[in-house]
């Protein structure tokens, strides 16, 4: 099961660096990884230490989080609401912006959860909430 992860790692970080339309080279340059061994890592036949998936994700900006998870080193937690991974596929946000954001959110999610707010229902604007 260890290399379908290698594998797997690999292509995620591919897919990421498409996406982002990223060359190898400049994925490499930008990550400080040298650009034979991520060559390696997105071809599955080196497995990245936390470090590494840590520079890569810089170098991407997405989080590092995500590849932890892919590559196994993390356990993926419940699936993220559209919103979460709306904000974390965002190529123009930094990491910190992406953070930020996603606190503020779940923030939200939490005060309205303490104040019995029903799930999918809108809440009434309160009178010192109006303009």
């Amino acid at each position: 099961m260890a290399s379908t992860k290698v594998g797997s790692i690999g292509e995620y970080i591919r897919e990421q660096r498409t996406r982002a339309k990223i060359s190898l080279r400049q994925l490499a340059d930008v990550s400080g990884i040298s650009n034979p061994y991520l060559s390696q890592i997105e071809r599955g036949l080196r497995k990245p230490s936390a470090e590494i998936l840590a520079q890569i994700a810089k170098g991407l900006r997405i989080s590092a989080e995500a590849l932890y998870v892919q590559a196994g080193i993390l356990e993926d937690r419940t699936a993220d609401t559209d919103v979460q991974a709306a904000v974390r596929a965002d190529l123009l946000l930094t990491e910190r912006q992406k953070q930020v954001l996603l606190d503020i959110y779940d923030s939200f999610r939490r005060e309205n959860d303490a104040n019995g707010v029903p799930v999918g229902q809108p809440q009434a604007l309160r009178e010192d909430e109006v303009g």
